[in-house]
């Protein structure tokens, strides 16, 4: 692919990723099927003796497909599923290459570090394509029961994998940490059940009730393989092994489903930068030289207008803009944030009087603590404010980042302020959810 043509199809994607699940990708023409059948024939397959997290896989610069779809296809690994559920579920996918497309755009960020990622731990390939299913490669999906990303983490099980969520982050959106998690997760799943097809439903449905219907089967002296206990699970786990299946095979033989994927290189796409200090998601952006979307498509893990975090916070850029990133930061010379934080008292600090005293306004405190119209802030609550000339050059604290609560009750002065006050947002990542829903511990189901 010329670089003009990589180019364009980079800041599609970017803008792409960044926009509602079902906005529209650029319609890219790949390779021919036979191009790409030689060439992942041409190499060896990853080998399937290969354990989960061994230090000797296959290295990445091994790879010389130009395509990334080629070498997805050249690392296929888990048994295959032959049933009508993956059939109807191939047709449903192939009848709609738009929405194809459009997966593929969002995809084209982060395929590479996610096949890279596997690689190096000697997991099948066809295992980067499972976002597909969870969530369409949207960074921003999100489930009725609050799982996010596209590994689609719920809270409690984001946090058993050190996924950060706390007023200012979200890591079950950030592509490098919600990978790393879901990628151990599904390593912890394959060694408990040796079988991938049941790895895959214990992710989807917890590793609890695969165990217990693994049990029910062999009490009753029937076989405990995938197909032998689908009639024991969900409907949603029961389609999802063959929907992975469907996903794997149109990638394997696109023109057999009559499609075309569109092409995405076989190289990095994004570079990780060094943050040494709180800067401003806006002002990040103008040192790459991106727009806030292009920005937000690679750092979606971000909720406030500051990223804040100390050395281990990273922020990701197209290679190009991380060079023009460091020379635009030397000759930056003002503070990087504009954004501090303040603890409300009591019930005298309003909206109103906080706007005055930051010298800001309502909406502009508003919008930056997502604080819906006709509420007011609950003492304890911890929120962004305009810094003073003060503390221009102050970060906010780790134990801030942490801690920070953010509540707000109806305005009393409204006619509904007699129903009581409501809670809209917990402590850190909790997000009001009464308790705590994970794959690992319940046998409520994520639905998207």
């Amino acid at each position: 692919m010329h670089d003009k043509t990589r180019s364009t199809l980079a800041l599609a994607a970017l803008a792409l990723s960044a926009a509602a699940p079902f906005c529209h990708a650029m319609d890219t023409p790949s390779a021919s099927a036979t191009q790409a059948a030689a060439a992942a024939n041409a190499r060896p397959v990853l080998p399937q003796a290969l354990a989960p997290g061994k230090a000797d896989a296959i290295k990445a610069d091994e790879y010389r497909e130009t395509d990334l779809w080629a070498r997805i296809r050249s690392g296929y690994a888990i048994p295959d599923v032959d049933n009508k559920l993956v059939g109807r579920h191939a047709q449903w996918y192939s009848a709609r290459p738009d929405y194809l497309a459009r997966i593929s755009g969002r995809a084209s960020l982060y395929l590479y570090h996610v096949v890279q990622e596997l690689e190096k731990r000697g997991m099948p390939t066809e295992l980067a394509l499972l976002p597909v299913i969870e969530s369409a490669f949207n960074p921003q999906a999100l489930s009725t029961a609050n799982a996010a990303g596209i590994w689609q983490f719920v809270p409690g099980t984001g946090k058993d994998y050190d996924l950060k969520q706390n007023m200012f982050k979200d890591e079950r959106r950030g592509v490098l940490a919600s990978t790393d998690a879901a990628l151990t997760y599904l390593q912890r799943l394959y060694t408990m059940f040796g079988d991938w097809h049941l790895a895959l439903a214990a992710y989807n449905w917890g590793e609890g009730n695969v165990q217990r219907a693994i049990k029910k089967n062999q009490a009753l002296g029937k076989p405990t393989d995938f197909d032998s206990l689908a009639e024991l699970m969900p409907a949603e786990t029961r389609n999802y092994v063959p929907k992975l299946q469907a996903v794997k095979n149109i990638v394997a033989s696109p023109n057999q489903f009559g499609v075309t994927l569109p092409a995405i290189d076989n190289q990095p796409y994004f570079t990780a930068v060094d943050k040494t200090s709180d800067i401003d998601l806006a002002v990040a952006a103008q040192l790459a030289e991106m727009s806030i979307d292009e920005f937000k498509a690679l750092n979606p893990q971000f909720k406030k207008p500051v990223i804040t975090g100390g050395e281990k916070t990273k922020i990701l850029l197209p290679k190009e803009n991380a060079e023009k990133f460091h020379v635009n930061l030397a000759g930056w010379g003002k503070a990087l944030s504009s954004w501090t934080t303040h603890k409300i008292t009591g019930a005298k600090e309003t909206i109103a009087s906080l706007a005055s005293k930051f010298g800001t306004t309502p909406e502009v405190i508003r919008q930056a603590n997502n604080i819906p119209d006709r509420t007011r802030l609950k003492a304890g609550s911890t929120i962004l404010v305009p810094k003073t000339s003060a503390m221009a050059h102050t970060d906010i604290a780790e134990n801030i980042i942490d801690n920070a609560v953010v509540a707000f009750e109806a305005e009393r002065s409204a006619k509904r302020a007699k129903a009581g006050t409501q809670r809209f947002k917990a402590k850190a990542g909790v997000s009001g959810a009464k308790k705590r829903v994970s794959r690992a511990t319940t046998s409520t189901r994520k639905r998207r």
